[in-house]
């Protein structure tokens, strides 16, 4: 028997054998009959057809493209870029770039590079006339026109937990985590260190378990640590969060949090920047929090 889905409609059909055609909606390939009725799944007769093919190809690229523009809208955050404005009108007509850019919180900059937080909002619409439309702290709509624009790093933004509460009341979703990313500050003991050991001690019951961690989470693991590199500034720093370089089916113990200068120097906490310091006890952080628990450690916590 024939099932039939409810009616979509993709932005065109493509003839396919048998009076068939085929379509996109939302990412996926849908299919209509002779008659002109959807279908709940494409006949499995149909996979082998070449128009399904080249149709599977352009779901694959799309995904990956959906993909990249949000490790770009990421990066642009992680390093509070300065961009210019047309930057975003340019890509904005693009849905996947629209998608990664909708309700990210943007600020104007000057011509210096420095960011203006008076003019701070979430980003709901793109006009080329007007500018960029935006939801300021008071929850008014506004239209951003300054030259260039920045994507800030959480830790920068002061009225954040205002921006929580405006998203909440919006009923908005950031598709790239910024407002609700763990921040974390350096304490006035931390600043004067130059390794920090709030996450050692953390145990693995193998080493493999700790690189999966890592690797799930994005981080690239060199000579038994987890690294993030941060560019903040001119120069990069690497935070480095020590988990283990015995064999990989032996136990590992998580370890110390440095931060290295290009000359592979370790650096004070004090010379770090806020962003770089954030990013890497959010990368240690994140990893030691899926150490191997004991009962009575679990309990007392």
């Amino acid at each position: 028997m024939v099932t039939h889905a409810p009616a979509v409609s993709p932005t065109s059909w493509i003839e396919a054998p048998k009076d068939h055609k085929l379509g996109l909606c939302d990412g996926k390939i849908v299919c209509l009959n002779a008659k002109g009725k959807q279908l709940a799944a494409v006949p499995p007769w149909m996979k082998d057809e070449p128009v399904f093919e080249q149709l599977q190809a352009l779901t694959t690229w799309l995904d990956e493209h959906a993909t990249q523009c949000l490790h770009t809208v990421e990066h642009w955050m992680l390093r509070s870029l300065i961009l210019p404005r047309e930057t975003i009108t340019q890509t904005w007509p693009d849905v996947a770039w629209r998608s990664a850019l909708e309700n990210m919180v943007i600020a104007a900059a000057d011509k210096s590079g420095k960011i203006d937080f008076d003019q701070v909002g979430l980003l709901r619409d793109v006009d080329l006339k007007r500018g960029l439309g935006i939801v300021d702290l008071d929850g008014e709509s506004k239209w951003l026109k300054s030259a260039s624009i920045a994507v800030p790093h959480p830790i920068l933004i002061k009225e954040l937990d205002d921006l929580r509460e405006l998203v909440g009341d919006l009923g908005a979703n950031q598709p790239i985590e910024q407002l609700y990313r763990p921040v974390y500050q350096p304490t006035k003991e931390q600043t004067v260190l130059t390794s920090i050991r709030d996450y050692a001690g953390g145990m693995f019951e193998q080493l493999n378990f700790a690189l999966g961690v890592c690797r799930r989470l994005g981080y690239p693991v060199r000579g038994g640590y987890a690294t993030c590199k941060v560019w903040e500034g001119n120069d990069p720093l690497e935070a480095r969060y020590y988990v283990g370089a015995e064999y990989p089916e032996a136990e590992t113990e998580t370890g110390e949090l440095i931060f290295v200068n290009k000359k592979q120097q370790a650096v004070a906490m004090r010379d770090v920047g806020p962003v770089t310091f954030s990013e890497g006890v959010r990368m240690a952080s994140a990893i030691y929090a899926k150490r191997k628990v004991e009962k009575q450690e679990s309990a007392e916590s």
